[in-house]
């Protein structure tokens, strides 16, 4: 499937059934004018395309699609199904979802959907077919946008059913079961099938591997839904890739398993006001890691502000444009919205738009928009399809973070998916490029390779690791690393589980560092870190000791070792150092094998200013102060201003520059 495209896709979600035809064709020249180039429509517009189950009405579609490619703009065609019709649910009430309690809810708000209703795949499916038939050669459709933003999870009766059918074809007797979910354990020892239930808020709470089982079913139930309409799109319009847009770190699905399904990735980024730049380059190298490094599409972003943070302050001037340079610095083929127009009633009535209420072009909004548009021109094909260099690989598994939210200890502040930003905060402000993948990903391209707090461990996993150390690659393993396998079960010995020959040591006890307390990590030179959360207690067997603790009956101890594995090494950090700490260490790491930022001699860039290169292309993106960045020599293009530059690089606060070697490439 070519998901290669011949130019930045520069648009977003689009909403004409909100709106009289007379505005349509308003919208389509403004949209040339703000050089938008693709439109995603119609999301949430099923009832419009098919107000009862026998009549269906897509001649206002028709209409505005082809008045869409008059005016030179793409269309990502969604499928409508995330927001169900009330008719369907009056008709059909098990198309209705259960809440937590085994409750059904009632009619309203959007995916309201129960992922295993027979009528929902039904005529979700219907309606999916209906579309890819009456479109399959209309020349501006691009791409398939499947739903929108999945996520809803459902506790029917329907759902506990196949639950327990999905349970049976995965381990075939009560016996195994039993056996994988250690249901010895306080005698919740199963004898027939039916007494399996949901873990309902007001039920089973103590097998936690039947709460991961439940996390893996929901999730692929929902996956199930996406199948089922891509396979339909797949029969009718082979050559049109398929796609729904993800969430970042969204905790409900695994979004490993959903990028095997997607023609690409796009996903739906929005920062919270004042969140670190850190935080968000780290979740688009998350969503671009779902296909191993390959582009992604930025689906949605607010041009101005959201409606439900609790202050929804607008984006200061520039502040778009950096945000969406970052996401294409990290792998993005589109910079895309939502939304167009900024309707006039519902929940979204003060979600930012390209279009104000005001209806005008002349506000800081719609010209921000237009020029960030015609600097997407300027770039044009060349820095598309483009890999990050990255030699570092950051290990992140939905299934361990289920692992350790189900768990009773060891302290109530353990946040997988922040321990796993620190280490990539630490390589990011060192200007060092990651790619953060699932743990069972190909390894083989990567010198260095990160495993935070992978407590769940399965044996083939091990294996890989072991295997990549042993040709040569650096493993940094932290905390809590390798104590369960994929049924939540502790392997035999404790932790570190089967990664005990390479790092080299195996873990007596784990202490819980309380919130008001701090313990320290000392190295050989004498340098002190504050140390938090987490302190594993450590027996070495081959390792050696490269830090140790600092304070309580342990001090003195190894708090980070080394253990030189084949023709690698692997490190292993028994806490979670301070930010200082963790940048000492993965620079140390990254250093050994020869890995630094593109700038002048490997160095790390200013504070606050964000370094990557994408294929040819090196990306500086100024977060702070005005900052001047030392490049590395020859002379440099930016292709934003054309400038050619040499020695140095000025970047104003919320700056970006495009650089590539001069001569620059025929664009």
């Amino acid at each position: 499937m070519n998901t290669h495209f011949s130019r930045f896709l520069y648009g977003g979600d689009y909403n004409p059934e909100q709106w009289p035809r007379a505005v349509w064709a308003d919208d389509v020249a403004l949209m040339g004018e703000a050089n938008v180039n693709i439109a995603t429509l119609p999301v949430f517009g099923w009832v419009s395309l098919q107000p009862d189950e026998d009549t269906f009405t897509f001649d206002w579609l028709d209409e505005i699609l082809d008045k869409l490619a008059e005016g030179g703009v793409k269309i990502c065609l969604a499928t409508a199904t995330a927001s169900v019709p009330a008719w369907v649910t009056q008709k059909y009430p098990d198309v209705l979802t259960a809440d937590d309690m085994g409750v059904r809810r009632r009619h309203g708000n959007r995916h309201t959907f129960c992922p295993n209703s027979a009528n929902f795949r039904r005529l979700s499916t219907g309606l999916a077919r209906k579309l890819a038939e009456r479109y399959k050669d209309h020349p501006a459709v691009l791409l398939w946008h499947v739903s929108n933003e999945y996520g809803t999870y459902c506790w029917c009766e329907t759902c506990a059913q196949k639950f327990r059918e999905w349970l049976q074809a995965k381990y075939g007797s009560l016996t195994e079961l039993n056996v994988r979910w250690y249901t010895t354990f306080w005698g919740h020892t199963f004898t027939d099938w039916a007494q399996i239930e949901p873990p309902y808020r007001n039920g089973e709470g103590a097998i936690q591997a039947l709460k991961l089982d439940w996390q893996r079913f929901q999730s692929e139930s929902l996956l199930s839904c996406y199948r089922a309409e891509a396979a339909v799109l797949r029969e009718v319009t082979p050559n049109i890739p398929i796609t729904t847009n993800l969430m970042g770190t969204f905790y409900p699905l695994n979004y490993h398993e959903w990028a095997k399904e997607m023609d690409v990735v796009s996903w739906d980024s929005y920062p919270p006001q004042g969140s670190p730049p850190a935080h968000v380059a780290f979740t688009h190298s998350l969503m671009r890691g779902l296909k191993d490094g390959k582009p992604f599409l930025l689906m949605e972003q607010s041009p101005s502000q959201q409606n439900w943070q609790y202050y929804n302050t607008v984006k200061l001037p520039g502040e778009l444009r950096l945000q969406s340079f970052q996401a294409v610095a990290h792998g993005a083929d589109s910079v895309m919205y939502f939304q167009w127009r900024r309707g006039q009633g519902g929940i979204e009535k003060l979600h930012g738009a390209i279009m104000e209420h005001r209806n005008r072009t002349d506000t800081r909004v719609f010209q921000e928009v237009k020029a960030l548009g015609g600097e997407l021109k300027t770039l044009g094909e060349a820095p598309l399809g483009k890999r990050v260099a990255a030699r570092v690989a950051l290990l992140f598994s939905w299934e361990n973070w289920w692992g350790l939210s189900f768990s009773s200890g060891p302290t109530r502040d353990l946040n997988y998916v922040e321990l796993c930003r620190s280490y990539f905060v630490a390589l990011w402000s060192l200007g060092i490029q990651v790619e953060v993948l699932r743990p069972d990903a190909d390894l083989s391209a990567y010198d260095v390779i990160i495993a935070p707090t992978l407590s769940m461990l399965t044996l083939p996993q091990a294996e890989a690791l072991k295997a990549r150390v042993a040709a040569g690659a650096t493993l940094l393993a932290s905390v809590f690393t390798g104590l369960t396998d994929e049924f939540d079960t502790v392997h035999a010995g404790g932790a570190p589980g089967p990664l005990r020959d390479v790092l080299g040591l195996w873990v007596e006890e784990t202490d819980a560092v309380m919130a008001s307390e701090k313990n320290g990590v000392r190295f050989d030179d004498g340098e002190t870190f504050e140390a938090t959360l987490l302190c594993d207690r450590v027996r070495l067997e081959a390792a050696e000791t490269v830090a140790t603790y600092t304070a309580d009956f342990y001090a003195g101890e190894p708090a980070v070792t080394r253990n030189a594995f084949g023709e690698g090494v692997a490190y292993y950090v028994a806490t979670q150092p301070e930010a200082r700490g963790l940048r000492r260490l993965v620079w140390s790491l990254c250093r050994e094998k020869g890995i630094g930022s593109p700038l002048a001699d490997g160095v790390a860039p200013p504070a606050g200013v964000e370094v990557t290169q994408r294929g040819e292309f090196v990306y500086l993106l100024n977060h702070a102060e005005p900052a001047t960045v030392a490049l590395a020599p020859g002379a440099w293009t930016d292709l934003l201003t054309g400038e050619t530059l040499t020695g140095d690089a000025t970047l104003e606060t919320r700056g970006v520059r495009v650089l590539v070697s001069s001569p620059s490439p025929s664009l």
